[in-house]
């Protein structure tokens, strides 16, 4: 079931809105508060500690330096649970992208997305972290 509603606001917030809606590419602007909402709640979710989360764990580094290699592999063992696939790309002759979909307690997966981003070796890494959608219905 859809319910419809009204919603006030100043003109130049409306205006700047508006142009979000268009550079997002959204149908319509009831599309982009949806989004705005789901976007908070999930950051709600994150709030409580306890509960299954879902995110991306995303790593540059130089495969050159085979102890950052290595320690990955160690982690990605030690954490076989909560990493649901990983996926590999050799960048060009001497950097790598390693992507890691994660899924499990949310401060679980938040320490190993810090472990892996805190190696000697990691370029650039960025935790992302969601929800499974299960509540935001």
């Amino acid at each position: 079931m859809v319910t419809r509603f009204g919603i006030s606001m100043e003109n130049s917030l409306l205006s700047r809105f508006d142009a979000l809606v268009r550079e997002k590419k959204y149908a319509n602007r009831s599309e982009a508060i949806r989004d705005l909402i789901r976007d908070n709640l999930v950051k709600r979710e994150w709030e409580r500690e306890s509960g299954e989360k879902v995110g991306t764990i995303t790593l540059i580094y130089d495969h050159h330096s085979h102890e950052v290699g290595e320690k990955l592999i160690e982690l990605q063992h030690r954490h076989h649970h909560q990493i649901l696939s990983t996926m590999h790309i050799h960048l060009d002759h001497d950097y790598c992208l390693e992507v890691l979909a994660v899924k499990g307690e949310g401060r679980i997966l938040q320490r190993l997305a810090d472990e892996m981003i805190g190696l000697k070796g990691i370029i650039h890494g960025k935790w992302v972290g969601t929800t499974t959608g299960k509540e935001l219905h």
